[in-house]
Parts: C-alpha cells; structure tokens; sequence
C-alpha cells in the first residue's frame, strides 16, 4: 500500500504565491508563471485564478487541469535531489515538472526554451 505524501492535499493556492515570489526575485514576473503554469495545464488565465481563489488542493488542481501538456516528456532535470523523469506517481511528476519549469525561469531560461 502506497501512501499519500502530503503536499497532495495541500492547498495550491498556499504555494502559488512561493512559485510567484521565487521568479519574482530573480526579475521574472507573475505573468511568466502563470503562463507556465498554464501552458503545463491547459488552464487559461481566468481558470487559474479560479483554482487559485477556490483554494483547490494539489490534487483537484492537476485532476481538474484541461490537459497536461503533451511536450512535458521533454522537461528533464533535478529538482529538491529528485530527477523529475523518474518520479514514478503522475501527480508527484505533475508536482515536480511544475517546480522544475518555474526554476527554470528563476534561473533566467528564456521562455521559449522553458516551454518546450
């Protein structure tokens, strides 16, 4: 039996702000997350800021999500000592492509290249 790990239901809109915060530091801005975050969801702007305001958890944000890209494939990398290729559960890979997507832009990737 396999367990939930906790970040799963934990409230997107708790850590959006952190993705945001993050990218904001390094002279990025909100728009080019959200358009990050959208382009690996399907979710448009508006949809965002709904599951952002309805306080969805990780989850429901990913089970709700329009359609999960179908370039994810190609994003490659470690984030927090785990190769984002090899997380073995969909939502956790789900989790971890999203963080390894906005550390990209934290780390100045151009868009183009951090959307593949």
């Amino acid at each position: 039996m396999t367990t939930e790990h906790p970040i799963f239901k934990m409230a997107f809109s708790r850590v959006y702000p952190m993705y945001v915060q993050k990218a904001e530091g390094k002279g990025r801005t909100r728009d080019e997350v959200d358009k990050i975050i959208c382009w690996l969801t399907g979710y448009s702007t508006a949809e965002l800021e709904k599951q952002v305001e309805r306080e969805v958890d990780f989850q429901t944000f990913f089970a709700q999500s329009p359609a999960i890209n179908p370039n994810v494939s190609l994003i490659k990398g470690v984030v927090c000592g785990v190769r984002v290729e090899e997380v073995e559960d969909p939502l956790m890979r789900n989790i971890r492509y999203l963080d390894k997507l906005v550390d990209e832009l934290a780390k100045g990737k151009a868009m183009e290249k951090i959307l593949r």
